[in-house]
């Protein structure tokens, strides 16, 4: 996933929903709907959260130094699940209080088409923002359902933007149920149940969002496919006989750790082997871009050793 797309697609929502609050706020104060208050909060924690992400790409940029010999890149991770928390403390318990609120205490929505007019205007915004964020995720989606992209994306920005553009056309047509409701019946706890409905979303994308990036926060390792590649490529038949283990860890969105033990010929000498392990770090780099950071452990391969104990990727030798 390219940050560059990321960057775009942040952009795009950022103004999108800056444009979407300050309409919103607009029809609350005509109206005195409760589902607008909820919406235009809801809009601009969204604006908040997309500051927060454009800070973290800032922040991963800095250069590794010796209290952080690997780099900042997983800054990235920190602020997307900060965005995690916006949404959900900000946007979602905000709207489940308005909502109670105004079921306790209903009132009829004044001046319809102030609501109405800007729902319309906020689902044709978050649309754009929606189908910018789809255009650049479809560069690195591949065949991946959208389900597996946002579980298996490791550059947090597109998910994220994805969920909060989802769940702001879902939210909105929400709002409208609500106050076309409200309209209807001249009852005004609809309003205030559309606005529950609003608070019961934003937390549950909430949720996802801070279960996604903690998973990146506590260190996840290259997906199949990388580890795949970078096994076949670490291997030469000559000298590199086998991959013994190995371990990865992305250090950020494209920065990834490569840990492992290969085997090698027990006659060949020191010298063959450091030239055998810097050709298959080049090896490695050419198959899998975001391989950064690479340690290659030579040993001798032993059946017996491997065959010894119960766990034979902890086994000294074993595969």
């Amino acid at each position: 996933m390219s940050a560059s797309g990321g960057t775009r697609a942040i952009i795009a929502a950022l103004s999108a929903n800056l444009a979407i609050a300050a309409s919103k706020f607009v029809a609350f104060a005509f109206s005195g709907s409760s589902s607008m208050l909820a919406e235009g909060v809801h809009s601009l924690a969204d604006s908040g959260n997309q500051a927060l992400l454009l800070i973290g790409g800032k922040k991963a940029k800095q250069a590794a130094d010796e209290e952080h010999p690997f780099g900042y890149g997983r800054e990235r991770y920190v602020y997307a699940f900060l965005v995690s928390i916006v949404l959900f403390s900000v946007g979602g318990m905000f709207a489940l209080y308005e909502g109670y609120e105004k079921i306790r205490h209903p009132h009829a929505v004044e001046h319809w088409y102030w609501p109405v007019g800007v729902l319309v205007f906020a689902v044709i915004a978050e649309g754009s923002s929606f189908r910018t964020a789809i255009k650049e995720s479809n560069h690195s989606r591949g065949t991946l359902s959208w389900t597996e992209y946002i579980r298996r994306a490791k550059a947090p920005e597109l998910p994220v933007v994805l969920l909060e553009d989802f769940g702001a056309l879902i939210g909105l047509t929400l709002a409208l149920a609500g106050v076309g409701i409200a309209l209807a019946t001249g009852d005004g706890i609809w309003d205030g149940i559309g606005t529950l409905c609003i608070g019961t979303l934003l937390i549950c994308i909430a949720l996802v969002l801070a279960a996604e990036t903690k998973s990146l926060l506590i260190g996840e390792g290259a997906g199949p496919e990388p580890l795949a590649r970078i096994r076949a490529a670490i291997v030469d038949g000559d000298t590199v006989t086998g991959v013994i283990h190995m371990r990865t860890l992305h250090l950020g969105p494209e920065e990834l750790l490569v840990a492992a033990k290969i085997s090698v010929r027990h006659e060949d000498t020191a010298a063959e082997i450091a030239r055998a392990i810097d050709a298959a770090e080049e090896r490695i780099r050419a198959a899998e871009p975001f391989a950064r950071v690479i340690y290659l452990e030579p040993d001798i391969y032993s059946a017996a050793a491997a065959a010894a104990g119960p766990d034979p990727a902890q086994t000294p030798g074993g595969r």
